[in-house]
């Protein structure tokens, strides 16, 4: 039986937390792939020793547990008393977790193009500019897309672990909820189901434009 003290302002209180954790994701994949683009066309067109030096860089983030990155990350703010918001402090941590990965993506992307495709645009009196542009991000964008899009809702997943650094996501509002009303499948499930309500527009967005590109 549902038990009837889990009420509207429960609800409102998942909804607050689902809101968080919006944020939290769009801030985090915005500035994540902003960085994972220029970053990774450094990595795919720069020097060999400047692509190693920021491959091995990118690897401490992909390596250190993400909630080991909060944790210290929250040390250190209150330590050396830099006084960012909590808020910043998650976002920012997210988005060079997010960049570590999306430089992969975005390199793979533009590797995929084959060199005769670029060479031909080059022939065509492209700079080097617009062969990036209008010849490789074309179809990089197609090819980093899927691997893009999990990324993305890998980050929102993530973005629960933000209650170690004391923000009230999704998951601790159902935490919180949880431990009043005693009835954690209840809440729970709720909240599972406030994830896959902000997952699957995003989900089914990438599959039409994977759809589209295909029939093009």
């Amino acid at each position: 039986m549902l038990d009837m003290s889990l009420g509207f302002h429960d609800f409102l209180f998942l909804l607050k937390g689902a809101g968080v954790t919006l944020l939290l994701t769009f801030w985090a994949v915005l500035l994540g792939t902003v960085a994972g683009i220029v970053l990774g066309v450094i990595r795919s067109e720069g020097p060999l020793a400047v692509s190693i030096v920021l491959g091995l860089v990118l690897d401490i983030f992909k390596s250190v547990p993400l909630l080991i990155q909060f944790v210290i990350a929250g040390a250190v703010n209150a330590i050396f008393q830099v006084h960012l918001p909590i808020f910043t402090v998650a976002c920012l941590v997210l988005s060079l977790y997010c960049a570590a990965y999306c430089v992969e993506i975005v390199r793979g992307g533009i590797l995929a193009v084959s060199p005769t495709t670029r060479r031909a645009g080059r022939s065509l009196g492209m700079t080097y500019t617009q062969d990036l542009l209008w010849v490789v991000f074309p179809i990089a964008i197609r090819v980093a897309l899927p691997n893009w899009t999990s990324l993305s809702l890998g980050v929102m997943k993530d973005t629960s672990l933000v209650l170690w650094i004391g923000i009230t996501e999704l998951l601790r509002a159902s935490q919180t909820i949880v431990t009043r009303t005693q009835e954690p499948l209840l809440v729970l499930g709720i909240a599972g189901l406030f994830y896959f309500v902000l997952s699957f527009p995003i989900a089914r967005l990438s599959a039409f434009l994977e759809k589209k590109w295909n029939w093009e």
